[in-house]
């Protein structure tokens, strides 16, 4: 898996991938980056697309599990990267924003947690307007151009 070389992460992110396939998705993307943007996880499924944040931890701080650390920053960053790879995709899929978290016993490597939020959170809707983002611009990514020029 690239770009992660936490091994607690690394831990996280393979179970994570078992979660999901156990659910019935491929995953179809590992840690997929469009600039600054980021998403974990990338599965498919026949009629779904599921954009996967992965939250693994060896402990936690009060009550929280792993998975309610995703902040409103860190969901406002996985949307504009959702919007990225479906424009570049092409997808004609109902897409959903999950959230995985994990536990890992930092000695022996255990994992002591799973959760899954599914659909952890709805991309806000908003009007665009002039000077907003229409779809008439262009992206970039791996030095390939996606959309149309002004």
């Amino acid at each position: 898996m690239p770009f992660v070389t936490d091994p607690i992460g690394i831990i996280g992110e393979a179970e994570a991938t078992k979660m999901l396939e156990k659910k019935g998705f491929k995953v179809v993307e590992h840690n997929w980056r469009m600039g600054h943007l980021e998403i974990d996880l990338i599965a498919e499924s026949k009629k779904e697309v599921v954009f996967a944040e992965v939250k693994a931890r060896t402990t936690t701080f009060g009550d929280k599990t792993p998975e309610e650390y995703v902040d409103e920053d860190k969901k406002r960053r996985m949307i504009a990267a959702g919007n990225a790879y479906v424009k570049l995709k092409k997808l004609q899929k109902t897409l959903r924003f999950d959230v995985i978290g994990i536990l890992v016993d930092p000695q022996t490597q255990e994992i002591t947690y799973r959760g899954h939020w599914e659909n952890a959170f709805q991309p806000t809707m908003r009007s665009i307007g002039s000077g907003s983002f229409n779809g008439t611009g262009t992206w970039r990514h791996r030095n390939k151009t996606i959309g149309r020029k002004r």
